[in-house]
């Protein structure tokens, strides 16, 4: 599908024809070694947020400072910053007024219903969570499976299997209470992680320094796509 630039992107556009692919992967581990190496950053070399610097004074998603922030990163990241990455990288706050904990942006390279297959890049600013969801089969497909690898950062990747309370403080404080996901695995760069089963929920959440993430999965259709909080919205 043709993605609408990032000023003309609305969530009424998004729903439209496009898939969304988030992610979460559904292993045992423990504490891994990317998160300390993550955590050893300079605190000066990554920028924070809080949710009040994306939003106006009339509450207004403010989406050319969302840009901005993801740029920084990007650049920090030594991420190019190609032409059609400014033209079509879509960035969404689901309706929750809390960006700096709950959002993200993306691309989408392609979604072939045809040959069913999906390529998808997600961006998430440090601590950043993408609500949890899955996806269920639609009339154009069969429920979506999918796959992620971090390019630069890591994430911890929510999902099915034995609850690991050491990681539940890694989910922002307004989800903790709506998410079902409470096993975690966290993912280092090139490291894979799978949807453990069709229909699974699941979430990522960003580690200190943010990620870049690309996803794999089959076609997905966006009428397939359910999350778990009520309010979240596209």
């Amino acid at each position: 599908m043709n993605q609408p630039s990032p000023s003309a992107l609305s969530r009424r556009s998004l729903l439209i024809g496009t898939a969304t692919a988030t992610g979460a992967a559904l292993a045992t581990g423990g504490l891994h070694a990317a998160e300390a190496a993550a955590s050893s950053c300079a605190a000066s070399a990554v920028k924070t947020y809080s949710s009040a610097d994306f939003y106006g004074a009339d509450g207004a998603f403010l989406v050319d400072k969302a840009r901005e922030a993801y740029y920084d990163m990007f650049r920090r990241f030594q991420y190019p910053i190609s032409d059609k990455l400014q033209k079509e990288m879509w960035i969404l706050d689901f309706g929750l007024n809390d960006f700096a904990h709950v959002g993200m942006a993306g691309i989408f390279w392609l979604n072939r219903q045809d040959y069913n297959y999906f390529g998808h890049e997600i961006y998430l600013l440090p601590g950043q969570m993408i609500p949890e969801h899955c996806h269920l089969a639609t009339d154009k497909g069969a429920p979506k499976m999918e796959s992620w690898q971090p390019r630069r950062g890591m994430i911890y990747t929510f999902g099915e299997g034995e609850p690991t309370p050491e990681f539940i403080d890694k989910i922002p404080a307004s989800q903790r209470d709506v998410v079902k996901s409470r096993h975690c695995k966290p993912l280092g760069i090139d490291e894979l992680g799978d949807l453990n089963r069709l229909l699974a929920w699941h979430f990522m959440v960003a580690g200190p320094e943010g990620a870049l993430v690309t996803e794999y999965g089959t076609f997905h259709d966006m009428d397939g796509l359910r999350f778990s909080n009520p309010k979240a919205t596209l």
